[in-house]
């Protein structure tokens, strides 16, 4: 089955979540159907759903029989224990023959090249492809297929479809996420669920509060997104060249989902048959009714603001899917000595030759703050890309004045977490001018890889690559990386097989307030446009930072100088009291992020990690006498098994 428009081979792509669901939309009007095997997929959380491998070979059959194709998802994260159970799975799915793998992790693209296969590889929305440079360095990687990030607007698609010539897939309908692909680390933090690796327990979909400037704003369920509608859109689409229109919704039922598709096939259909007098409404009042939450273009048409926000169901605490509660309000947990002493014990037994002098690094946000690292003497000072307001981005001059007076400690300029053309563009003509007095780059994505290996600059790879094992680890030290920063999603078993199997230098994020959501939606328009209802003030931060509330804990947000929005933890993250057992797992440096403290509180966290990294001996006291700024410390996804 094939459609085509003006030459344009248009697919509707459908999801289904079990083999009985599979068997109903491989007959509806779709031309191709993505689902799940037993493993390794980004919905692991019901009993019951997706297809044994029996099913798998079941379902092949039935939907090439009717000339339709099939995409299985492998896009999770892998730890390394599913690294080894992932050869024997992908083995039998390239005999199997699926006509694509949707995958996340990079380490899915070292196995089929290591192994030799050939099934057909397509990003995942989860590899939060946002520019040229990640396309072209996905099709070297073998990828004929990307799923644009979720932030895509359609004029960017085009374009960089146009330029590119692959393949592009995007969202046309279902649930969405306020937060970039792949860049949420709330579920991994506070319940030791990974959002990235199919167990999300949907933290933005919790009742807050809003709180800035001493005022309480009334901003309900302000992370809970509606879900994405371009059923009257469909022209707009195909003009775009986007190739596959993707429906979102392998926890949907088999009714609403046949129902859906065959709305969006029929339109396709007419609009084929007569664009001119195509009407965009036929079944607009239907979908309505049946809809789960309200309905948004999303990014299609550019940034949505407050209009991409959902009231309809929210609050239900539950799954639309099962009727399950997912979560409720969450505490962050506190770092306790007897979780402390049992992971130690842990990665003591799990250790290899130690680094004889691991380094420290600090994350700063502003002058004042780099000058103290560099009087202090740390080892590595790392410059952002995004910068939080009221501070502004570094400038040349900045950078050259710190240059100017480094000494001993290195210098390393930051690149933007998500990198347009722009961006590009920009970094393009501050790099390839005159050179810089730094030390290398911090990179943050996959095309700034591509684009800056051959700059002259060494490389070091940031959190967000979310590395989580030893073969995606290799793959980007293939392309140039000289260290990596582990993923911040590790727990504590992952984490030690990782870094025991790991031979690149690794970095730890030991101390700070990471971002546990990054993304395009601006939270501080809550406050922008909305009167307040009461008067409170925030209880660790300024009054002037943003803070969601619920009754656990109060999350910071700032806002960088692109107006997308970082939140963070509300209690700091500390590893201080392990840093001798992670030097015994080879951790070559370890970071500090510094971005939110003033220079007094910096220079503290500095010299008790100093101190600590220099002792031969264990501290008795376990925390170095350092107190927490904000509502405690926590050990974060670490402290979970």
């Amino acid at each position: 089955m094939a459609r085509f428009f003006n030459g344009k081979e248009i697919e509707l792509l459908a999801p289904a979540g079990t083999f009985d669901i599979f068997t109903a939309v491989v007959e509806s009007g779709c031309d191709a159907v993505y689902f799940g095997g037993p493993v390794l997929n980004m919905r692991m959380m019901r009993k019951g759903y997706n297809l044994s491998h029996e099913e798998i070979i079941e379902a092949l059959a039935m939907a090439h029989k009717l000339d339709k194709k099939v995409y299985i998802t492998v896009n999770n994260l892998f730890s390394e224990d599913d690294v080894e159970e992932a050869r024997a799975y992908l083995q039998f799915l390239d005999e199997a023959r699926p006509d694509a793998l949707i995958v996340q992790d990079m380490a899915v693209l070292e196995l089929i090249r290591e192994m030799g296969l050939t099934v057909p590889i397509h990003a995942s929305v989860m590899m939060n492809v946002h520019n040229l440079e990640m396309i072209y360095a996905l099709r070297e990687l073998g990828v004929s297929r990307v799923v644009t990030s979720r932030e895509m607007d359609l004029q960017t698609a085009k374009l960089l479809g146009q330029k590119s010539g692959m393949e592009l897939e995007y969202f046309v309908h279902g649930d969405m996420c306020s937060v970039h692909g792949a860049n949420c680390y709330f579920s991994s933090q506070v319940f030791g669920m990974s959002s990235n690796r199919g167990k999300c327990m949907k933290p933005c979909r919790w009742d807050y509060r809003i709180k800035r400037d001493g005022y309480v704003f009334p901003a309900e369920y302000p992370l809970a997104v509606k879900d994405m509608f371009m059923y009257e859109h469909l022209p707009e689409l195909i003009e775009s060249g986007i190739t596959s229109f993707k429906i979102e919704g392998r926890m949907r039922d088999k009714e609403f989902m046949v129902s859906l598709v065959n709305s969006y096939s029929d339109a396709i259909d007419r609009y084929i048959e007569d664009p001119i007098g195509f009407d965009r409404t036929v079944d607009t009042k239907e979908l309505y009714k049946n809809r789960k939450r309200d309905f948004s273009t999303a990014y299609a048409f550019g940034k949505p603001g407050l209009a991409n926000i959902n009231r309809r169901y929210e609050g239900t605490g539950k799954f639309y899917s099962t009727g399950k509660v997912f979560s409720t309000p969450t505490a962050e947990r506190e770092l306790s000595e007897s979780r402390v002493l049992e992971l130690r014990g842990r990665l003591a037994q799990a250790g290899k030759a130690p680094v004889a002098a691991p380094e420290l690094a600090v994350r700063v946000n502003n002058m004042a703050q780099a000058r103290l690292v560099i009087e202090m003497g740390a080892d590595s000072l790392y410059l952002p890309g995004d910068v939080f307001e009221p501070d502004r981005p570094f400038t040349k001059q900045d950078i050259k004045e710190l240059g100017a007076i480094k000494g001993q400690t290195k210098l390393y300029l930051g690149l933007p977490r998500m990198m347009n053309e722009l961006h590009f563009n920009q970094y393009d003509h501050l790099l390839n001018g005159e050179r810089l007095p730094i030390d290398g780059l911090m990179i943050t994505n996959l095309g700034a890889v591509r684009r800056y290996r051959a700059a002259g600059y060494p490389m070091i790879g940031d959190a967000n690559l979310n590395v989580y094992n030893h073969l995606s680890a290799g793959l980007y030290a293939g392309m140039g990386l000289e260290k990596l920063t582990v993923s911040p999603e590790m727990t504590m078993e992952h984490f030690a097989a990782f870094t025991s199997r790991c031979d690149l230098p690794l970095e730890v994020v030991v101390h700070g307030t990471p971002a546990l959501m990054y993304m395009e939606h601006d939270l501080y328009e809550n406050t922008e446009v909305m009167e307040p209802i009461a008067e409170e003030d925030n209880l660790y931060v300024s009054n002037d930072v943003l803070v969601l509330k619920t009754d656990k804990g109060e999350n910071p947000v700032y806002r960088d100088q692109y107006g997308r929005c970082h939140l963070l933890f509300s209690k700091e993250l500390c590893y201080l009291p392990m840093l001798k057992e992670m030097s015994g797992l080879g951790i070559a440096s370890f970071r500090i992020e510094g971005a939110t403290y003033s220079t007094e509180e910096l220079r503290a966290i500095i010299t008790a990690y100093q101190a600590a990294i220099s002792s031969a001996d264990q501290q008795k006291d376990l925390l170095g006498g350092l107190t927490p700024v904000y509502a405690g410390f926590t050990l974060g996804s670490l402290q979970f098994n």
